[in-house]
């Protein structure tokens, strides 16, 4: 997606230790014209799953899930840090670490928001370790519902993510990958060409 990739090369910055600092239009001020294109490309890349529900974690991953569920006329769920006074019952919890906070992450959703007969397309941020999306897969898996697509904004395929994830038998789409950081330089994958 080229105003995505030159998007992270004007304005993305390496930060050491494989962090991509891109709060500037994605994380902490988002750029909404950019959010909406990644939604329809997310849309037109997962037409074809059936999707009824998109799950995603809280923060970062709840705008360009946002942006895919308009385009897809489909609700988002986001699995969320903390168990508000609103959340009856006993959610779908899993953990995960986070590579930006540290630590372990609890995550959590609602049982009433997903449900066994609904298909699932995760939509997250970041495909790196795959922690964050490995849990969100388990929690997929322990509602009954079925795991339909995994999408990313940003890969950085040097951190293993997609190996990770390992054999699901569904799409898994990125729509920028960084393949390393040279110091300071951000180096993308460039797009193939279909002859």
């Amino acid at each position: 997606m080229k105003a995505l990739k030159d998007r992270i090369l004007r304005d993305g910055k390496h930060l050491g230790n494989g962090i991509l600092k891109v709060d500037g239009f994605m994380n902490h001020q988002i750029d909404p014209v950019l959010m909406k294109e990644v939604g329809e490309e997310f849309a037109a890349r997962f037409a074809k799953t059936g999707a009824t529900r998109i799950l995603t974690a809280e923060t970062s991953g709840i705008a360009p899930a946002l942006s895919a569920g308009m385009a897809m006329r489909i609700p988002v769920v986001f699995a969320r840090k903390h168990k508000p006074k609103t959340m009856g019952g006993e959610p779908l919890r899993q953990t995960a670490p986070s590579h930006t906070h540290g630590g372990e992450v609890e995550l959590l959703v609602s049982n009433e928001y997903l449900e066994a007969s609904d298909k699932v397309l995760i939509i997250d941020d970041f495909l790196s370790t795959a922690r964050t999306i490995n849990a969100l897969v388990k929690m997929v898996a322990d509602s009954g519902a079925e795991l339909v697509g995994i999408g990313a904004v940003i890969e950085k395929s040097f951190q293993g993510g997609r190996e990770a994830i390992g054999k699901i038998d569904v799409p898994v789409e990125s729509l920028a990958v960084i393949d390393s950081f040279d110091g300071e330089t951000i180096v993308l994958r460039e797009d193939k060409v279909a002859n």
